[in-house]
């Protein structure tokens, strides 16, 4: 049985787990998007058709092809009920390693004998999350990046339980999604997480100090370096309030060079979580567009 006949279960609504839902639907697998918040369903859905449209307006995508996607991703509130006869779980819940647990707990109870059960956990433990499982060699960190539809990279996530056999079905369900895989031996933050969390840290710290504006020091990074985005535009994207809950992670787990720089805290603090919230370093219109000049100025901090 080829790969993509299995059933894929995708638990959470939100940024991420709406593109990971996009990524296996799109690749031909029967695709279940999992959220009590029959709302927040309802967005991912309507998020996965835009992509999958302007794909087709764009003329990358076949109509057909497109149409096709969408009828093989549905919704569910009940994670129970949507795991049954699933052969991987991707959850994509809150960073908090309780509510991790709990839901790889309830899905692994109904999902198949040998299914994989993997986390998009940036930072928590995948051995932890892997005690809640009787088979804890079946859960696999599979850590993807936003925005999925275009990011190709994905971290596997080895926990000190990981098989070799799960790792490597595990690398058959990126490489059926196009995606270039590496694997990672469980360390706080991984590879990416750690370095992107540093890297926009210490943003922060220059913006807060006044050693240049939000404009410049994400212009310096995209045309020095390279990047995509600036440190801030990312930070924006990402949500400060998950970059703060990594960075309060790695300072307790790798020492005080991940410490907060305060003016996260304080953002986090004032409801200026980033697009999510219209405001974060930047501001952001009706339609999440960023809005000239509304960077946060170094007189106002």
């Amino acid at each position: 049985m080829s790969i993509t006949q299995n059933k894929v279960v995708v638990v959470g609504g939100g940024l991420m787990g709406t593109g990971i839902a996009h990524a296996f639907a799109s690749s031909g697998f029967t695709t279940v998007l999992v959220d009590s918040n029959e709302a927040a369903a309802a967005k991912a859905l309507a998020a996965v058709a835009k992509i999958l449209d302007d794909g087709v307006r764009l003329g990358k995508l076949d109509a057909a092809v497109a149409e096709a996607a969408k009828s093989r991703l549905t919704t569910q509130a009940d994670l129970a009920a949507a795991s049954a006869g699933a052969a991987l779980l991707v959850e994509t819940v809150t960073e908090n390693i309780a509510v991790k647990k709990q839901v790889v707990s309830t899905a692994a109870a109904h999902m198949l004998p040998d299914a994989i059960i993997a986390t998009n956990t940036s930072a928590l433990s995948v051995t932890e999350i892997a005690t809640a499982v009787l088979q804890p060699e079946r859960v696999v960190g599979m850590h993807f990046f936003n925005p999925v539809h275009k990011m190709k990279l994905v971290e596997l996530v080895r926990g000190i339980a990981t098989s070799d056999e799960t790792v490597a079905k595990t690398r058959e369900y990126s490489d059926a999604l196009g995606k270039i895989s590496i694997t990672v031996n469980e360390s706080p933050g991984l590879t990416t997480s750690r370095m992107s969390a540093m890297l926009g840290n210490e943003a922060m710290w220059m913006l807060q100090e006044g050693v240049a504006t939000a404009e410049d020091i994400d212009t310096a990074l995209r045309m020095g370096f390279n990047h995509p985005m600036g440190p801030l535009e990312l930070g924006d994207l990402t949500g400060w309030d998950t970059r703060l809950s990594v960075l309060r992670y790695l300072h307790s787990t790798l020492g005080d060079k991940f410490r907060p720089c305060p003016l996260i805290i304080k953002m986090v603090a004032s409801g200026r979580h980033g697009r999510k919230t219209g405001a974060g370093v930047y501001q952001y219109d009706v339609k999440g567009q960023r809005i000239p000049g509304s960077g946060l100025k170094a007189s106002v901090l």
